[in-house]
């Protein structure tokens, strides 16, 4: 199995989900310049944090249309595996492989802590080595976090087991204190229909090591590894 990490201008974690994929997962790995268009030879595709663009427009916006998103689009409506994290949610809720929007955080302020989220579906192809109902504990860095979205859209994420992370307390309650940005129904995290495309605020990559405060995040990154190798 082979992984691409794609980079815009500003990305900022591209290195990390490289470092998880190379030394954690042991699996190769390739930076992909966001003009860059063939993804023949990826199996899984990451959308790593940062500030696209610097986020001078909105944050995603200007990403949406780098070249690489058109092949993006296409690699994912052939059922291969897109993981957005972060400025990677953003991205993917802009050029519409997700619903809804990321908006400024409640308080208007940049927010870079330490969070909970509970895992609300352990079947998707990012979770399955998880337990519904687990608690995770990852870093939030980010100013533009705060998902919204319609009614409908919201009810269809509901009814179809499509959110997959929520904000939640260290008991795994969700409370208004636990949920850091304001996000609709504490959602931290979302997949597409097809459960191929996942979008998630909190950092995974940056919860890998117990040196970094958590180790909770690999468990993404191997549950990814893992259906790929099912799949071979």
């Amino acid at each position: 199995m082979k992984f691409g990490v794609i980079v815009f201008p500003g990305s900022n974690c591209d290195h990390d989900a490289y470092h998880v994929i190379s030394k954690h997962v042991g699996q190769p790995v390739d930076f992909i310049w966001h003009r860059d268009t063939d993804l023949g030879s990826y199996d899984a595709v990451i959308i790593p944090g940062g500030f696209s663009y610097g986020d001078y427009l909105r944050a995603g916006a200007l990403a949406r249309f780098s070249p690489v998103m058109n092949s993006v689009k296409e690699f994912a409506a052939q059922g291969n595996l897109v993981l957005g994290i972060c400025n990677g949610f953003q991205i993917l809720c802009e050029a519409g492989l997700l619903p809804g929007a990321l908006i400024r955080n409640r308080g208007l302020h940049f927010i870079c802590e330490h969070v909970n989220v509970r895992v609300e579906s352990a079947h998707t192809p990012f979770t399955h080595e998880l337990k519904t109902g687990e608690v995770l504990r990852m870093p939030i860095a980010h100013a533009d976090g705060n998902f919204v979205c319609d009614d409908q859209t919201f009810a269809e994420l509901r009814e179809n087991d499509r959110i997959i992370f929520r904000y939640c307390d260290q008991h795994g309650q969700l409370t208004d204190a636990a949920n850091p940005n304001g996000s609709r129904d504490h959602i931290a995290g979302i997949c597409n229909p097809e459960r191929n495309v996942m979008g998630l605020m909190p950092h995974p990559e940056r919860a890998c090591e117990d040196l970094l405060g958590s180790s909770d995040g690999r468990e993404v990154f191997r549950s990814l590894a893992g259906t790929l190798a099912a799949a071979a």
